[in-house]
């Protein structure tokens, strides 16, 4: 007999394929059962378009009055780009409602279970609550704070180490660990990294492989010094591209707005750009969730400004040396251990001959 977790499970299968195309939205999914079997199933899959629910409900092989749906995140209640889900779960007369977890959103939370119960339909949950907030911290965290979630990405050797003496890093790790990287980019929004980086390595910051969604670029300029002959620059028709400085001359932007990228000013920290003034700038562009690929100086200043919720270790083993080789942070750094910034600890997974130790902020 297959109980509600089962049905969960398979509706938390369907949430996960909408990664990476339905950011700044949740990923849900949806099954309906009748008669203890699966009628009909449906996820989100692109921003704007239709939820989980309708899809599954106008996937039904059969009619589903009478049957119980079961949905990753509690149907929403408020007209967006789509109308509310409760209706048409209410038209089709569902007879029980299972959830995964409560929405954070406040034009939802607990006002789509109100219309549902007062419709007459049993409303019941949550059921695997964990691994269905989970799914979606990234937009748990966009809605209560309106700023995007930051997740620092750098591969180091064995002795800590980003780049040799020469300044060189290609290749730190090996192929399948390059691989992850660029799958986490096609799940993030955006991408970001220090003018210092595109000066040094020219990247074009783009997702390769298959079928994976590219992410917005996002370079910290300070004083607009990115070249315009730079690979994010000459391409920024082709991929969203935003310049983050605190040059306020019209006449300098301009060759960068004609060939496409889009110029946000933000004031100045310590003379470098504000992080957190920046965030919210993001935040208001829509942007939920970044993946800093910075440089050691851009590190240290997130990590300062408290702008980073995540860190994405890649561990080659291999030795550099060299007491001037670059590391992952600098800044100033602290001065007693007890001053460090805690992570705890979350996945520590195998990637060819790399590991990759991930940990969020405590």
């Amino acid at each position: 007999m297959k109980d509600k977790k089962y049905y969960m499970s398979r509706a938390l299968e369907l949430a996960k394929k909408g990664e990476g195309t339905v950011n700044p939205n949740p990923k849900v999914g949806a099954v309906i059962v009748k008669n203890g079997i699966i009628i009909g199933e449906g996820y989100h899959k692109i921003y704007g378009q239709e939820h989980a629910e309708k899809l599954a409900l106008s996937s039904c092989v059969e009619s589903p009055e009478g049957a119980d749906m079961y949905v990753t995140l509690e149907p929403c209640a408020h007209q967006g780009r789509q109308p509310p889900c409760f209706e048409a779960i209410i038209d089709h007369k569902i007879k029980r409602v299972i959830i995964g977890s409560f929405d954070p959103n406040p034009l939802v939370s607990g006002k789509g279970i109100t219309q549902l119960k007062n419709a007459g339909i049993e409303v019941v949950g949550p059921v695997l609550e964990k691994k269905c907030t989970e799914i979606n911290k990234i937009f748990f965290h966009f809605i209560k704070n309106q700023t995007p979630y930051v997740m620092m990405k750098y591969a180091m050797t064995l002795d800590g180490k980003i780049a040799t003496v020469t300044g060189k890093s290609k290749w730190i790790t090996g192929e399948k660990a390059r691989e992850n990287v660029h799958m986490d980019r096609s799940r993030f929004m955006g991408i970001m990294v220090g003018v210092g980086t595109v000066i040094a390595d020219n990247p074009s910051l783009t997702s390769r492989g298959k079928d994976l969604k590219n992410p917005i670029r996002i370079i910290c300029d300070t004083w607009l010094r990115t070249p315009l002959s730079s690979e994010v620059v000459a391409s920024a028709k082709n991929y969203q591209t935003i310049i983050a400085t605190s040059n306020l001359d019209v006449e300098a932007q301009q060759p960068y707005i004609e060939k496409g990228c889009k110029i946000i000013t933000v004031s100045r920290k310590k003379e470098k750009i504000n992080l957190k003034e920046l965030m919210m700038k993001l935040g208001n562009e829509g942007i939920d969730s970044i993946i800093l690929e910075g440089g050691a100086s851009l590190n240290a200043s997130a990590l300062e400004e408290g702008i980073v919720h995540k860190i994405q270790a890649y561990i080659a083993p291999k030795i550099f040396g060299g007491e001037n080789a670059k590391t992952p942070v600098r800044g100033e750094g602290v001065l007693f251990p007890e001053q460090a910034t805690q992570f705890k600890i979350m996945n520590i997974a195998s990637l060819g001959e790399d590991i990759l130790l991930e940990s969020e902020i405590t």
